[in-house]
């Protein structure tokens, strides 16, 4: 049987966190003295394993890994060798990652031999020095050769961008005649009110000040490109339309502007083992505990089977207090 929730949505799709360290400290993501989980409250890699075949067990078709950055996790390309076993038997339809970009250069061809065909690349700027105002250290040319290995490699690339006002938005032209040039899809992301992210350095006393409505740049982008629709999906939350001019996809995803929680497929495991029913809420459910004590497939599934009982109909993000207390790089991206 398959995980349908209370609103008959069916989840098929798993956001899989491999870790919630990262080797950059983007400003909305991560304070820059982090307090990461303690290596005994995180799922090993077999643990990991063990939880991915259940979900794929229970109708679960799509996988995300996430972090964090995953690929800075010891082992991690052991666990999507071993995860490329269900793409390859069919079980699986799509394994994907989203990743800072970094370690590219090192593992695009072992991903893309490993089964995964498709990665999402965190890329919020072209400008080498606001790249590294936003990252606080981070390198731009490195992520650059590593979006090219992974083009080189025969992997899909898709670049997101969190839209920040006053900080990357007179960039959004240039991003999208550059994706274009490129090949690679681009999707705007809305600024979400999730963790205490010590944006105030480079922003002012309030982090949301930078926060940028999709609608509003959408309009910026019309006054030079001409967007039609399109019906691409990914089994994400982002709407797309295509660019004439390039003949590529541009996506918006609008967390607090444009709701799109009535078509949600999406589940959330933190490598801590906590389950995440929504994004914007706070509520998680316990899967390392049934784990440890030695739970069989069965049990561990019935529990699945009564958190999906629990999946809200929203998240909170637009309502007064809605920000939610847990990092993103601890809920996994």
């Amino acid at each position: 049987m398959p995980l349908i929730d209370p609103f008959g949505r069916r989840l098929s799709y798993l956001r899989l966190s491999l870790t919630d360290r990262c080797n950059l400290r983007c400003r909305y993501c991560m304070v820059e003295e982090m307090d990461f989980l303690p290596r005994a409250d995180v799922l090993t890699l077999e643990e990991i394993d063990r939880l991915a075949g259940l979900f794929i067990r229970l109708g679960t078709s799509r996988i995300r890994l996430t972090g964090g950055e995953p690929l800075v996790r010891a082992g991690a390309m052991e666990l999507v060798r071993s995860l490329g076993r269900h793409v390859r038997s069919g079980a699986l339809e799509e394994l994907t990652l989203t990743t800072n970009g970094t370690m590219l250069y090192k593992h695009a061809a072992g991903l893309r031999e490993a089964g995964v065909r498709r990665v999402n690349v965190s890329l919020d700027t072209l400008d080498p020095h606001k790249f590294r105002a936003i990252t606080r250290w981070g390198k731009l040319d490195k992520v650059l050769g590593g979006i090219d290995a992974a083009r080189d490699a025969g992997l899909v690339v898709k670049i997101n961008m969190v839209a920040l006002k006053g900080v990357n938005d007179d960039e959004v032209h240039r991003m999208v005649a550059w994706c274009g040039e490129q090949g690679f899809d681009l999707t705007f992301i809305e600024l979400m009110p999730m963790g205490d992210t010590g944006f105030a350095p480079l922003d002012g006393p309030d982090p949301q000040d930078r926060f940028l409505p999709l609608a509003r740049l959408r309009t910026e982008l019309e006054t030079r490109w001409n967007l039609e629709p399109s019906g691409h999906r990914t089994g994400g939350p982002a709407r797309y339309m295509r660019v004439k001019e390039t003949g590529g996809r541009i996506g918006f995803i609008t967390p607090l502007t444009h709701g799109f929680c009535d078509g949600c497929t999406r589940v959330r495991l933190t490598c801590s083992g906590s389950l995440c029913l929504c994004l914007g809420q706070e509520d998680a459910v316990d899967l390392r505990t049934p784990l440890r004590r030695g739970d069989d497939d069965g049990q561990v599934m019935a529990v699945v089977r009564d958190a999906i009982r629990r999946k809200p109909k929203g998240h909170g993000f637009a309502r007064p207090g809605g920000a939610v207390r847990r990092a993103i790089s601890v809920t996994g991206g």
